[in-house]
């Protein structure tokens, strides 16, 4: 039955992206604010990276931070040049396949994300409530295969989902009232039955989403309650403004996609759906270098070591 609705309805083959489009007159103001960030968001990750990878003192198991700005730098790169070359351009078309690659490269990579900030807060969790025993469990190997696990079980996970959407077939208005590709939208479209998909996409998602997020949850509140616990008062406030910053991700990144996905449809939050998506799509890769990463006193040390050889540099060239 549902294949004989999709014969009986104009199968289309591109959708067309509103993104923005009922405010015409912020197009140019949001171009740049979107320029802006993406171009902070690459710079600030691909930085990080280059320190990590250079230093040997930050070759730590602590440091999930190479594979995070690598992520992070992917992340806002499935979405952010499309968008930035439809307001130029003024094309919002997307074509069907492309529109599902990148719904696969967006979901995948958040699931990802997910992940790395879950062993991010275990990590911080050890360093912080079992100081003794840091070195015993988190170890090189074992945070490799933790990281090749995130990777692979994020990609794997979307490839299901990816899979299911394409067999559908799409018609009627091809209008996404969206500025990406996300699920909810773009099943909307189609004119077979949808029930199935939904509910194996949903199950898909919260496999890859709630663990690790409780995790996250569990972690910081032992290390508040540790952190509360201790004696030395300038620990104490160090320990606080680490955690206060991470929990500023946490909150952002979980929170804006509860909001998004979990939270019941009502008018007011259907209508500010594209503004929280924006805070885990964008915001959240742009927090990450400067939380994780810049704050951190081993990092701003190996930066400022590179400031100071290139500043010798550009000295003994001028001689």
């Amino acid at each position: 039955m549902a294949n004989g609705e999709c014969r009986n309805k104009t199968v289309i083959t591109t959708f067309l992206l509103l993104e923005f489009g009922d405010i015409p007159e912020m197009q140019p103001f949001l171009f740049l604010l979107f320029l802006v960030i993406y171009v902070v968001t690459v710079i600030g990750n691909i930085l990080i990276f280059v320190l990590v990878v250079a230093d040997r003192h930050l070759h730590k198991p602590i440091y999930f931070l190479c594979n995070l700005s690598c992520l992070e730098t992917c992340y806002s790169s499935t979405i952010l040049p499309r968008m930035l070359s439809s307001f130029l351009t003024g094309d919002k078309s997307i074509s069907i396949g492309s529109c599902i690659t990148q719904f696969y490269f967006f979901r995948s990579l958040a699931a990802t994300e997910s992940f790395l900030l879950s062993m991010m807060s275990c990590d911080w969790y050890f360093a912080v409530c079992k100081p003794f025993h840091y070195r015993a469990v988190v170890n090189s190997r074992y945070c490799l295969q933790l990281v090749a696990w995130s990777w692979m079980n994020g990609f794997l996970v979307m490839a299901i989902s990816c899979f299911l959407i394409s067999q559908h077939s799409f018609g009627g208005p091809k209008f996404i009232d969206h500025f990406f590709c996300d699920f909810a939208p773009v099943i909307k479209l189609s004119c077979c039955d949808t029930s199935l998909t939904e509910m194996l996409v949903f199950i898909l998602s919260s496999i890859s989403a709630l663990p690790p997020f409780l995790l996250t949850l569990e972690s910081y509140m032992c290390i508040i309650t540790t952190v509360q616990r201790m004696s030395s008062t300038t620990g104490m406030k160090k320990a606080f403004s680490t955690c206060f910053s991470h929990r500023i991700v946490i909150t952002v990144f979980y929170g804006s996609l509860i909001i998004v996905y979990v939270l019941p449809k009502t008018k007011t939050l259907r209508a500010l759906d594209k503004v929280f998506s924006v805070f885990y799509t964008v915001v959240t890769p742009l927090l990450n270098p400067l939380v994780y990463s810049l704050r951190n006193r081993e990092v701003k040390d190996a930066l400022s070591k590179v400031v100071k050889k290139c500043e010798y540099f550009l000295k003994v060239r001028k001689f």
